[in-house]
């Protein structure tokens, strides 16, 4: 049954509730979200899908707290929040609604739930310090939703159901931006892995447009790949491909000739009319043509492989 009526608590919010308001609200856009602590509102009902309060977990009731005594548990035995049980229970049609393909659902929603519903459910529960971030503690996404609770001497009434919606929209974007992130990723796969079968055996994937390439690369296990090139609106980009999804360490670095060079001081250096620019830090170059892309790249595939094969000599691994 369509509900009528999306209950949450009132008073001072936190990311859970507020994150679950974006899916119910996106699934039942002509219900009407209440903030109570009442018990008619927080009593389950035929007409009304309950969360974050009520003291109970019950599906079949539609209602979806965590704060009681025996609260449910992922089956790895970490907490959940309102966000995440609503997550588990919503998130497939909330995907649905978004326009992801049928196909894509599932990968999607577990990746979702492991990369942002997950964080947001140990914070809240207090199993997960934001300290953990470092100085980026006050920046991540739960800490800067309560920014927008009103002050302790605020005296309007409805300050807190303001900052709720105000909250609301920014945490609406976010997770659809993030949704349709991961979507356009695995979309980006598909275009990925037809480039690596067209390059065959050669060391520079070139692609049809920017796009995130590296755990395409990874799945397809083409380790021979160093470099990527691809078109942008008024120009060719040369990249290289990071070896881990952390960190910033390269497979291979563009020349250190080419550092820090623009125009004709990089085309001196390569030797390559058209090269642009390249990024003092070697890891992004632009050329004003495909073809100086593609020279530009052989000739650091060159230079990389050249210095892979020095080094392997200097540590013993190859005849010198």
């Amino acid at each position: 049954m369509i509900p009528d009526f999306l209950v949450t608590h009132s008073g001072g919010f936190h990311a859970d509730e507020l994150l679950s308001s974006v899916i119910l609200t996106r699934l039942f856009p002509q219900a009407r979200l209440i903030r109570s602590r009442a018990q008619e509102w927080i009593t389950p009902g035929a007409d009304r899908i309950i969360y974050d309060v009520g003291g109970k977990y019950d599906a079949a009731e539609r209602i979806y707290d965590h704060h009681q005594r025996g609260a449910s548990l992922r089956d790895d035995g970490q907490p959940y929040s309102s966000f995440g049980l609503i997550w588990k229970h919503y998130g497939h049609d909330y995907l649905a609604a978004f326009g992801l393909p049928e196909a894509n659902i599932d990968a999607v929603h577990a990746s979702f739930d492991a990369s942002f519903v997950l964080p947001v459910d140990l914070v809240d529960n207090g199993a997960l310090s934001p300290s953990v971030a470092g100085p980026l503690a006050g920046l991540t996404l739960p800490a800067l939703l309560e920014t927008l609770k009103p002050v302790f001497d605020e005296t309007d009434p409805e300050a807190d159901d303001r900052g709720f919606h105000t909250a609301l929209a920014i945490a609406r974007s976010f997770v659809e931006a993030r949704i349709g992130q991961s979507a356009a990723k695995l979309r980006a796969e598909a275009l990925v892995h037809q480039a690596i079968v067209d390059t065959g055996g050669g060391r520079v994937l070139e692609l049809p447009m920017g796009m995130p390439f590296r755990s395409a690369i990874v799945k397809a296990g083409a380790d021979r790949l160093l470099f990527v090139v691809h078109p942008r609106e008024k120009d060719w980009c040369l990249t290289g491909i990071r070896r881990a999804e952390e960190g910033f360490e390269l497979r291979a670095d563009l020349p250190a000739a080419w550092a820090g060079l623009t125009n004709g001081d990089l085309e001196a250096a390569c030797g390559v009319e058209g090269a642009s620019f390249c990024h003092n830090g070697r890891f992004i170059a632009a050329a004003r043509t495909r073809e100086a892309a593609l020279a530009m790249a052989e000739l650091a595939v060159r230079e990389a492989l050249s210095t892979e094969q020095a080094s392997a000599a200097e540590a013993g691994l190859v005849p010198g």
